[in-house]
């Protein structure tokens, strides 16, 4: 190389404000020319998440859901447990149009061979070339998928340590600078990067986890440095836009580590071709969404933050209503899945928009029988990831129990209780039969509840939950959300096998997350005006960083 090469990560989702800000940091021709001599860096993005909401994402699916990531400059992605809620019917066509638009699809631990529909249609791991260097990118999906989505039963998800595998391949094909895009989540992937060998820079999705130096409440600094292996993730939704520059000494060892997430708020323009595609797929929606069904007092809370660990004020909603709708079915206990809980509602009109956007996945209520000892081992279930953040958190009606964070998952869950006569609570019967109620996805294996798919009396063709909900709000308005203590959370979580390996803070500069570039390091910043005047297809008349190609 003649001289270290430096690497700028841009992690990127999907809308418009995304598609703006990544035209703002692409580079004129001019600069690619200059790059590609200097051997400066390229961009590479977080894998793609949701572009104008989840029941939009929905709605359009497939090949058209895929139209955006060209528009944004990808040139490659991972898969998620979401690419998979469809199944395989949906998810080839999505595949089908990124191998059109020239963007690989990589995931090591997913192995697709046997089926159809999706066979040949990704790889474990790719190459791209910056300025002359070949550039590794591995990918990882997590092996939750078959709990939490639909990929089938041909489709096989093995453990992480296939990446290991891709890495030694690529580096027995002289590539030294190795990126690891995963889905698998924060506490995973400091895992891998003690773990891994010839790994150099881990770009994380899955838990959602804000990585930041500036924003108050993140989990860790941007990027958290284990094992000499940045980590970067950059939250979820499209709230933020991920960047890291990165160092390379001639060997391709990381010699420094630097970023911040950039917060997409209102100061940053959206894409107008984005937008007006995005509004134009939207609109037969529209009327729908902005119908408004009822009223609340105050915000309900749907925070991820909160729906994942504690009871929440979204789950209450939820799961009430999913009870009220079959009160009169000898049903008395409702489960609703925190991960199926997407958002909050501000305080005022709801609208269905609103709605849709809390509950986008289109379940309908299914109703079933099942002994108490069932529902124990489903609130343990509820209760084992908690420390991850799993959607399999239960939120409950009839029903209230207490769990213990210092206890082991699987021996958590105490104090089951079950409301009698509606005024009264009275320990649960582990032999007693009870009639439950909860989403189709839940009763049929999904987030782990596989203790529900042989149930007595099954029916899972019950009302949308959606409108299940919004009907109750209705009833109910002006609602007025609220907690009362059916979940009772005592002790605290141990530390992860990563926190208690993690580096002390001080060490080597690749490990600040700061460090000044190596020597013989290009380093500029962005110009004060936008020199984009060469008619390039990638300007944007926009004001750019002097230094950057995205590799995405």
């Amino acid at each position: 190389m003649g001289a270290d090469q430096r690497l700028r990560l841009h992690l990127l989702g999907g809308g418009g404000r995304r598609q703006r800000m990544l035209r703002r940091h692409r580079p004129t021709r001019h600069r690619r020319e200059r790059g590609a001599r200097e051997g400066w860096e390229r961009h590479l993005p977080e894998r793609w998440g949701p572009l104008p909401g989840l029941a939009l994402l929905h709605a359009i699916q497939g090949a058209t859901a895929a139209e955006f990531m060209p528009k944004a400059g990808y040139d490659a992605t991972t898969l998620g447990n979401h690419e998979f809620d469809d199944g395989p019917t949906a998810l080839a066509p999505f595949l089908d149009a990124l191998s059109a638009a020239g963007i690989p699809v990589v995931s090591a631990n997913v192995d697709a061979s046997q089926e159809p529909l999706l066979a040949g249609k990704f790889a474990k791991s790719a190459v791209v070339e910056v300025g002359g260097e070949k550039i590794g990118i591995v990918g990882l999906t997590t092996t939750e998928t078959p709990e939490i989505a639909s990929p089938g039963p041909n489709v096989n998800f093995v453990p992480y340590d296939a990446a290991q595998q891709e890495i030694d391949d690529l580096t027995g094909q002289g590539v030294n600078k190795i990126i690891l895009v995963s889905h698998v989540g924060y506490v995973e992937d400091q895992r891998l990067a003690q773990e891994l060998t010839g790994v150099d820079v881990i770009v994380g999705g899955h838990s959602h986890t804000l990585l930041s130096n500036t924003e108050e409440g993140a989990a860790g600094p941007y990027p958290t440095m284990v094992n000499n292996v940045p980590i970067v993730t950059a939250r979820s939704y499209g709230k933020y836009l991920g960047e890291l520059h990165v160092t390379f000494d001639d060997d391709g060892n990381v010699t420094s580590a630097s970023g911040d997430p950039i917060l997409l708020d209102a100061s940053v323009a959206e894409d107008p071709d984005v937008k007006a595609r995005v509004a134009e797929l939207a609109s037969p929606l529209n009327e729908l969404r902005n119908e408004v069904v009822a009223e609340t007092s105050d915000d309900v809370d749907g925070q991820r933050e909160t729906c994942r660990a504690v009871e929440c004020e979204m789950g209450n909603l939820v799961a009430e209503a999913m009870l009220d709708r079959v009160k009169d079915q000898g049903i008395t206990i409702a489960i609703a899945n925190g991960g199926g809980l997407r958002a909050s509602i501000d305080a005022g009109p709801v609208t269905m928009g609103e709605v849709l956007t809390v509950l986008p996945f289109q379940n309908t209520l299914s109703t079933f029988q099942t002994d108490g000892q069932t529902v124990i081992d489903a609130l343990e279930n509820g209760a084992s990831q908690i420390e991850e953040q799993a959607g399999r958190f239960a939120q409950v009606a009839g029903l209230k129990y207490t769990i213990d964070l210092s206890k082991p998952a699987g021996s958590r869950v105490s104090d089951v209780q079950v409301l009698v006569g509606g005024d009264a609570w009275a320990p649960i019967d582990p032999a007693a039969t009870y009639g439950l109620v909860t989403n189709n996805y839940v009763r049929t294996g999904g987030d782990g509840y596989e203790m529900f798919i042989d149930a007595e009396n099954a029916y899972d063709f019950g009302p949308d939950l959606a409108d299940v909900t919004a009907e109750y709000l209705a009833a109910h308005q002006p609602y007025e959300p609220f907690v009362d203590g059916r979940i009772t959370v005592v002790g605290t979580l141990p530390p992860t096998p990563a926190e208690e390996a993690a580096p002390a803070e001080g060490g080597d500069a690749a490990s600040t997350g700061d460090a000044a570039p190596a020597e013989g390091t290009t380093t500029e910043a962005a110009p004060a005006e936008d020199d984009a005047t060469t008619g390039d297809a990638d300007a944007s008349g926009e004001a750019a960083p002097a230094e950057a190609e995205p590799v995405q």
